[in-house]
């Protein structure tokens, strides 16, 4: 399948982020923060929910699929140095993180990047981009890049989202000191972990940071594909607490008659064509709920949406699927603005904590894995008829969107 090289030519293009302060939308403080905290929780299911285990291996019988995981990010960055010695920082738990007393956040020499992940190997061939949903893609699509050109650094205007911005916060490169959890402790979230209850984070290159979250981890994804008579392929899930928008992506290729991988396949659910950047990121629900009503993200409220006929064509060997969740956040800061307008505040730490849902699946000549299995001819027929039923047609964009973005079910 050679589906390594899909993983790397997919990391070919990666967005820096840029920090945003969580107090910004009320005036900056007088100096500070002096100490920067991000947390990332995310859930995980479908082929990302199998953790270590070798997806191909999954899919001829090797394990279970469809199973359900945690993940934590931790990121300290301060504007001071050490106070003695190497760097030392570490984040005390509850005990229902299931993660001992607490985790040390460790400095590392360099943080590397999602294309150095992957074992690099330049592309070849083209590029096809779908976006949108819909039993059939709209004329002008898909646009046409060469592989070849990409991977040298041309890449045309407009591929990938500028717009959103990659925000994580503190990095090795905007911090002074910085620290990083999971680290090489052999520790991670775990499937019973809880995020609930009070959080403190000590060190000698910041001021100690606690705080209480009420938010836990989201639900799990639970998606689902049924092939339509005409081709195309319904997605569909259900919906999930404090979802705050949903983003749907297909990956994929065909392969050539000598086995080499020939067109690959970019498809995104996206109304307005935007794809990675901030997209692959922990988005605020700001930020959320600014790209529901540009038709970036499909609402809270949706439920299902169509696959073109054309991208599924154009995927007949291999294609992975993913599906997210965005959540909610919760902010803190110390000291508080003080009550008098013109009173001096020095701000000493902020503290914020993402949330996301992502299911994933994969498909390769027939047969599928992970959180999207295919459902039936019977049931893909009647969601298509509810579909006729339920939805009209929208004129430009609108009539691309995966479904009723006003607040009903998907078209």
């Amino acid at each position: 399948m050679k589906s390594s090289r899909l993983l790397a030519t997919a990391a070919i293009v990666g967005a820096v982020g840029l920090s945003y302060p969580i107090w910004a939308a009320n005036g900056a403080p007088d100096s500070g923060p002096v100490a920067r905290y991000d947390m990332r929780a995310g859930t995980t299911s479908g082929v990302g929910g199998m953790g270590g285990m070798n997806p191909m291996a999954m899919m001829f019988g090797g394990g279970r699929g469809n199973q359900v995981q945690h993940e934590l990010l931790l990121r300290l960055g301060s504007s001071n140095a050490p106070d003695k010695g190497k760097p030392k920082a570490d984040h005390f738990m509850p005990d229902v993180a299931r993660l001992g007393k607490s985790v040390a956040l460790v400095t590392p020499q360099a943080e590397r990047t999602d294309a150095e992940a992957v074992p690099w190997q330049e592309p070849k061939g083209r590029l096809l981009i779908f976006w949108g949903c819909g039993e059939h893609a709209p004329k002008g699509q898909p646009v046409v890049i060469d592989l070849s050109k990409l991977a040298k650094g041309q890449v045309p205007p407009g591929l990938y989202s500028t717009t959103i911005v990659r925000d994580w916060g503190p990095t090795l490169t905007n911090s002074k000191t910085f620290g990083r959890w999971p680290a090489e402790d052999g520790k991670y979230a775990k499937p019973d972990s809880s995020l609930i209850g009070a959080h403190r984070i000590a060190g000698n290159y910041s001021p100690e940071i606690s705080f209480t979250l009420t938010k836990d981890f989201m639900a799990a994804l639970n998606s689902r594909t049924g092939k339509l008579p005409s081709g195309a392929s319904r997605l569909s899930w259900g919906a999930i607490p404090d979802a705050t928008g949903y983003l749907a992506t297909i990956f994929g290729s065909r392969m050539t008659s000598s086995g080499e991988m020939g067109d690959m396949v970019m498809w995104s659910s996206s109304a307005d064509r935007q794809f990675g950047g901030g997209l692959s990121d922990w988005l605020s629900p700001a930020e959320a709920a600014k790209l529901v009503k540009s038709n970036t993200l499909l609402s809270p409220q949706t439920t299902s949406g169509t696959v073109p006929v054309e991208v599924m064509q154009a995927v007949p060997d291999f294609h992975v699927g993913s599906l997210t969740a965005f959540g909610p956040e919760e902010n803190f800061s110390y000291p508080p603005r003080p009550a008098q307008a013109n009173a001096p505040w020095h701000l000493q730490w902020t503290a914020r904590i993402r949330h996301r849902s992502t299911t994933s699946w994969m498909e390769a000549q027939g047969m599928s894995m992970g959180g999207a299995m295919g459902a039936s001819q019977s049931q893909s027929q009647g969601s298509q008829g509810q579909s006729q039923q339920q939805c009209k047609p929208r004129g430009g964009f609108g009539g691309l969107l995966c479904g009723d973005l006003g607040g009903g079910r998907g078209c």
